[in-house]
């Protein structure tokens, strides 16, 4: 179905544009963005080689079309990092996340470790508990299933409901669930206990997955593995996260194919409630340490591009903590969001890129000029509609949507 549409979609916009719009100009391309004519995805693939005086032109298109859509108010949410088990079966050439069972830093952190953080999240103003795992680590690795055995659990996603009903009902955080790849039962089960749910996308490249690319000996990785998931929480109303991770081996013209793989199921289901584009960063225990990171520019054309693919109305981030010396640069380009922020705890994806401190992420966000607010994990207007919340949910996030903090 959501084949048949991004067809549709692409018929309507070679009529609105001509076959590929190669017969306009760079100005006169931007101004039908402006004007509401979809983005067609040969358009696209120019845009993403603009330099000069053009890329300043996409820059202003971009950031014009998120100030139509957004507004000048630029959000984030208070949250927790709970990495409740760092086992996994990928083998990911960019992840210093995952460990194998053999290394000290492996870790499944037990229910007490759990309760701990999200409390001490809730001391400091935390309204979100963002879950983070590896990828179903008990089909290859004994140390996983002899974990969840002690721990009175057959698999890691029996473990992982159980834990987010835990924090749910003793802390009152809203769970985020990003566990990797679910099947739509499982993410059926999870919903009465999570505010939203979230898949990075990551790119669509097939070529990826081949030996030496990023995603070798990746089973979670494959293209429509993820797309399915994606489609499947559509299809259950899950107020769904997902991006595209970039630097990674994929060239502009895949970042723009995994972009409008995103916005085609968009169309269909309306539930992705915010679309991250997120740089690699080098890391010395990874097979991709001697990669070479995407410069800031790279990331700001990157993200002018998705939000002409995408849309004024969408919610797109670019995390913070990843481009510390440059991040307000990326108000220039179209974002509105910079995802979860903690008080409390590291990016463990990440853990060499500590968080900016709400006050000089507020004091750099007015500086752009924009207003910066807190949300809660699920947004304002997927809130707002019953068949995105869980009813057992409803009034506690109505609740918490009233202490969510305006930085003036």
């Amino acid at each position: 179905m959501w084949m048949r549409k991004g067809q549709e979609q692409a018929e309507m916009t070679k009529r609105a544009w001509g076959h590929n719009g190669r017969g306009r100009s760079v100005e006169e391309l931007l101004a039908a963005r402006l004007a509401g004519e979809p983005l067609p995805r040969e358009a696209a693939y120019r845009l993403m080689e603009l330099e000069g005086d053009e890329l300043l032109e996409l820059f202003r298109a971009a950031a014009a079309l998120r100030t139509q859509g957004r507004g000048t108010v630029v959000t984030f949410s208070r949250k927790v990092f709970i990495p409740l088990t760092n086992l996994c079966r990928d083998k990911c050439a960019y992840c210093t996340f995952a460990r194998p069972p053999s290394d000290p830093k492996a870790h499944t952190m037990t229910p007490d470790e759990v309760l701990a953080v999200a409390r001490r999240g809730r001391e400091h103003g935390c309204k979100e508990a963002l879950f983070s795992l590896g990828d179903k680590p008990e089909l290859v690795h004994a140390r996983a299933r002899e974990d969840l055995a002690r721990l009175g659990y057959a698999t890691t996603f029996d473990y992982l409901l159980a834990m987010s009903r835990l924090v749910l009902e003793e802390t009152g955080l809203l769970p985020h669930i990003n566990a990797g790849i679910l099947s739509a039962e499982q993410m059926a089960a999870l919903r009465p206990v999570s505010a939203s749910m979230g898949l990075m996308l990551e790119s669509v490249s097939e070529r990826l997955l081949r030996p030496g690319e990023a995603h070798y000996g990746c089973p979670d990785k494959v293209p429509a593995v993820r797309l399915r998931m994606v489609r499947e929480a559509g299809e259950l109303r899950i107020p769904f996260t997902t991006g595209i991770l970039i630097g990674i081996g994929e060239t502009p013209a895949e970042r723009v194919d995994a972009l409008f793989a995103i916005a085609e199921l968009q169309a269909e289901y309306g539930h992705i409630q915010e679309v991250i584009i997120q740089n690699f960063r080098a890391k010395p225990d990874i097979r991709f340490r001697h990669r070479a990171e995407p410069s800031a520019l790279d990331m700001m054309r990157t993200i002018a591009v998705a939000r002409l693919i995408l849309g004024g109305e969408m919610n797109i981030q670019a995390p913070p903590n990843l481009t510390p010396d440059a991040y307000g640069m990326y108000l220039l380009a179209g974002i509105n969001d910079w995802g979860g922020v903690s008080p409390v705890t590291r990016d463990h994806i990440n853990p060499e890129a500590p968080w900016p401190h709400l006050q000089e992420l507020a004091a750099t966000t007015r500086a752009f000029g924009f207003r910066l607010r807190e949300r809660l994990a699920i947004y304002p207007e997927f809130a707002a509609r019953p068949e995105f919340v869980d009813p057992t949910l409803r009034q506690r996030i109505a609740d918490m949507m009233c202490l969510c903090e305006d930085f003036t």
